[in-house]
């Protein structure tokens, strides 16, 4: 695991204090780093203990890049990636929303606005730091298995066990079949990784991630070659 740096925790309060602490360190001293940024429930602790410690606008000037979107779902719907990174990551860390670059799932051409999403991240150089959670099937964003190191911006039908994780968020709502998400190139190509992990239903999936072979069929396996990825995952996840 040659560049992965693991860090065990208690859940809890000491999950996310690990987790703010290692994505504050990634952005010290870099208040344009370019970010992109994971929602679900594993990282709204970190995030939420990151606005609480940061400077009072410090983090102001990061450059956020949206992580995925559900096709065809407006941003002020409950459903809506948008809306929760803007709630729980932009708007508590004081950075403008119209500086965001954006997933747009309602677009006419979803292929054309997978390519400015790409162009857009190619015009500043590149991510910067890749904030992540791990899918129940290995996936990060909605890059499904099988899915290589290539794979770009896309859009993605949803698999089975992505659906039905997704579905405890908004239970009286239905899950949209199909999302767009960053690609596996983007994302890999970010100079630092941060993956949280928490919670029994990934201990399946945290070990073939970051220590089984590294395959198509476990997009996560892949950050195992990356140059700096910092792992934090709770007891319950690693130990169970």
């Amino acid at each position: 695991m040659s560049g992965l740096r693991l860090t065990v925790t208690d859940r809890g309060e000491d999950f996310d204090a690990t987790g703010a602490a290692v994505i504050a360190e990634a952005i010290a001293g870099a208040p344009g780093a370019a970010i992109v940024v994971a929602t679900g429930r594993t990282p709204m602790g970190a995030y939420a203990r990151l606005a609480r410690d940061l400077p009072a606008r410090s983090a102001s000037g990061l450059r956020v890049f949206q992580l995925d979107e559900y096709v065809g779902v407006t941003p002020d719907d409950p459903r809506s990636l948008a809306g929760w990174t803007r709630r729980s990551f932009v708007d508590p860390l004081g950075v403008d929303p119209d500086t965001v670059v954006w997933l747009d799932g309602l677009a006419e051409d979803l292929a054309a606005a997978c390519r400015a999403y790409d162009d857009a991240v190619a015009a500043i150089g590149g991510l910067d730091l890749a904030v992540l959670g791990l899918g129940p099937n290995g996936h990060l964003g909605f890059n499904e298995p099988p899915s290589d190191p290539s794979s770009g911006t896309r859009e993605v039908p949803l698999s089975d066990a992505s659906i039905a994780s997704n579905a405890a968020y908004r239970p009286e709502l239905p899950v949209p079949r199909s999302a767009l998400t960053a690609g596996l190139d983007v994302l890999l190509a970010a100079r630092r990784v941060v993956l949280l992990v928490s919670g029994a239903g990934k201990a399946a999936i945290v070990h073939p991630a970051l220590e089984g072979p590294v395959t198509p069929e476990v997009p996560a396996s892949f950050l195992q070659r990356h140059p700096d990825v910092v792992v934090v995952v709770d007891r319950d996840a690693w130990e169970s």
